[in-house]
């Protein structure tokens, strides 16, 4: 017998259950019946055309905050980008900085000063100016979680912050010493990655006096529907959430989409019947199964002669229900091509 369970299963998984699959066992009630922290979404829109800025740190976190030190409690706040920024690029000629194996945007980290590759590891030196057009115009976009703990500090000279990601911290001894630290009120305002949320889950005991404001830029951590929807959703079921009043900010650009909506809701049964319809009529998951083949070569070229080859091998079998995509280049490709099938 094999047991899994889910406080947000995936799709797959829980249409499998629902068609009898697996055998679906759910828990009706929380433990002691503890209510959810209430949720309220943020329109990051409206709040630029309010101060005219977007910064990582929006008037209403802000608020929220500080109204948290004011009261002597504490704030978590949750963002899924490491580093300063996440890309570079350059404002002359639109091209960006990439990473030499993968074909990504390099993500810059101050403290290091170095842009580096959050896939493989590759790092190299901030160029004074762009590599391809020599122009000293080059820019950084986008807040991760080291600019957002630097803003914060300056924002709250007086509160202790701290940041908990794979760059704050290395060893597993110091990921235990900033969750004690907040655990046991050291810390006023924690901000860090998804580590935060694992740490909450693995110190439940711990977090009895935790009242936090969180923030999730949710809808910046992937183009997935459901990776939206199993973040947002997450954070009112943080433990400790139900033992004081908290209350969980959602910042988002797309306040209106329905994953956001249906996680802010706490609706899961609602967002399972929505996105189903959308993978029907696009022929995903869990209606067809999906395998790739990647073809790879010192050289792009023989790669992409390779795969052709490959695509008009297998294109008879779309006779029999087999339809075949590509070939395209895969998305960390460095030097090789990707050719993907979808089985019905």
């Amino acid at each position: 017998m094999a047991l899994a369970g889910f406080a947000t299963p995936s799709l797959e998984s829980f249409y499998n259950a629902r068609s009898g699959k697996y055998r679906l066992l759910q828990l009706e009630s929380r433990v002691e019946n503890r209510p959810l922290a209430p949720v309220e979404i943020v329109d990051l829109r409206e709040d630029f055309r309010a101060t005219h800025r977007a910064g990582p740190l929006s008037s209403k976190l802000g608020e929220a905050i500080a109204a948290r030190l004011g009261e002597g409690t504490q704030s978590l706040i949750l963002i899924n980008r490491r580093g300063y920024s996440w890309f570079v690029i350059c404002r002359s000629c639109g091209a960006g900085i990439q990473c030499e194996n993968c074909s990504i945007s390099l993500a810059y980290h101050k403290q290091r000063d170095r842009l580096e590759c959050h896939y493989c590891g590759f790092s190299r030196r901030v160029p004074k100016a762009c590599p391809k057009c020599a122009s000293e115009h080059v820019y950084f976009f986008g807040a991760g979680a080291e600019q957002l703990e630097e803003k914060l500090r300056e924002k709250f000279p007086g509160a202790r912050v701290a940041r908990l990601d794979r760059d704050a911290v290395r060893t597993k001894r110091a990921y235990q010493q900033v969750l004690a630290d907040f655990a046991f009120g050291k810390l006023d305002i924690l901000v860090g990655t998804q580590m935060v949320r694992r740490g909450m889950t693995s110190s439940a005991s711990r977090w009895s006096g935790w009242c936090p404001p969180i923030r999730s830029s949710a809808c910046r951590i992937s183009a997935r529907p459901s990776a939206r929807f199993n973040c947002s959703r997450r954070l009112p079921d943080a433990p400790g959430a139900a033992r004081c009043p908290a209350k969980v900010l959602v910042e988002t650009y797309y306040p209106e989409h329905y994953a956001i909506q249906l996680a802010a809701r706490q609706d899961y049964l609602a967002f399972f019947e929505k996105e189903l319809q959308f993978r029907r009529l696009l022929h995903y998951p869990p209606f067809t199964a999906l395998a790739s083949i990647l073809v790879r070569d010192t050289k792009i070229e023989n790669a992409i002669r390779w795969s052709r080859q490959l695509s008009a091998f297998l294109a008879p079998q779309e006779s029999r229900g087999v339809k075949v995509l590509g070939p395209a280049r895969r998305r960390l490709h460095g030097s090789s091509a990707s050719i993907v099938s979808s089985f019905c």
